[in-house]
Formats: structure tokens, C-alpha cells, sequence
């Protein structure tokens, strides 16, 4: 069963849904305009916005609380009162000796959060923290005990929010489609 977040304060945090693509895609491209996108996500703003519909309805499709309890992703939303998407994070499931997004071999089975965003008039409200609090609950209750994330050497203000969220450097750094990037982990 996936867990819904009840608002706190203004904010509600919870799975996506199959037919939400089109809130989906608005944040996604609100995320590619943001002035750290460039160091944080693998697309850019012109690369999202030229995706057919069919894209974006696959996406919400695989990642939702629609998928079913097999899924190997979940994404989850913060909405603000009014109805406004304001922030997002995605949970993949990895499985050790796989290939990561970044072409990678995994290490260690496990869940591999990406996608994170918040918009900017809503930092400093805890609201990340409750994407984090939900993306990491979904992938306790597949069994997982470790999460990552890679981060750009330097987006400190991500990092400064992930290490809130418990995670850790590791060590490992890899050069991928971004640049100088740094693996954070924390136990689930």
C-alpha cells in the first residue's frame, strides 16, 4: 500500500497518478527552467518541451500509484493549497550488477532517488523533507535498505538539503552526462 502524506501546513504529498501527466509535464518543465537545472537534470528545458504527449503519459503511467505493486518507480508530488504542483522527487528501484541511468554498473541493490525539485518560493518549509520522508518510506516498503542519489560537486544547496534528509557522501564521484558528480547514501 503506498502512503499519502497529509498536509502539513499548505502542503499535501502523495504518489503521482496514471492520469496526471499533464501536471507532471508542467513541473518537469518548470524544473528545466530552474537556474540549477543545468547541473541537476539530464535534459533541458528544450529537450522536455519537445517530448510527444505519448512520453509524458508513460512516464506518469510507469511511476504512479497506478502501477501496482511490481512497479520499479514512484514518483511523488508536493502540492501546495490551490492545487499548485510545487515539488517532486522520484524512487527507482536498482538491482545490483544493472547499468544506471549514467550507464554505471550498480554495486548494490537498492533505491536510487532522482528528479528532485522544489520551486524556489517554496524552500525553507520542510516541504522537501516530506518528499524525502515519502520516497523514502515507498522504498522501505519494497524492502530496500539503502538509498542514493548522485548530486553535481557544485550544487551545494542540494547537497546541504540531502545531507537534512540523512544521506551522506560515499566517496564515489563519477564524470557523468552532468559533470563532476557525487554519490550520497543513507541507510533505510
Amino acid at each position: 500500500m503506498l502512503a499519502y502524506f497529509p498536509p502539513v501546513s499548505e502542503y499535501m504529498v502523495r504518489p503521482i497518478r496514471g492520469h496526471e501527466w499533464r501536471e507532471i509535464r508542467a513541473l518537469r518543465l518548470k524544473a528545466l527552467k530552474d537556474e540549477a537545472a543545468p547541473m541537476a537534470f539530464a535534459e533541458s528545458y528544450e529537450e522536455g518541451a519537445a517530448q510527444p504527449e505519448e512520453f509524458w503519459q508513460g512516464r506518469a503511467q510507469g511511476s504512479s500509484s497506478d502501477a501496482g505493486p511490481e512497479a520499479g518507480a514512484c514518483q511523488f508530488v508536493a502540492i501546495a493549497d490551490g492545487g499548485t504542483w510545487v515539488g517532486t522527487s522520484v524512487a527507482l528501484i536498482e538491482k545490483a550488477g544493472a547499468q544506471d541511468f549514467e550507464g554505471e554498473t550498480i554495486e548494490q541493490s537498492g533505491g536510487h532517488v532522482v528528479g528532485v525539485f522544489l520551486h524556489p518560493e517554496h524552500r525553507g518549509k520542510g516541504v522537501i523533507g516530506r518528499l524525502f520522508d515519502a520516497t523514502l518510506d515507498w522504498m522501505r516498503q519494497r524492502g530496500l535498505t539503502r538509498a542514493r542519489l548522485y548530486v553535481h560537486a557544485d550544487n551545494v544547496r542540494a547537497q546541504r538539503a540531502y545531507e537534512k534528509a540523512g544521506f551522506a557522501a560515499t566517496g564515489k564521484s563519477v564524470y557523468g552526462s552532468l559533470g563532476p558528480e557525487i554519490e550520497m547514501a543513507r541507510a533505510l
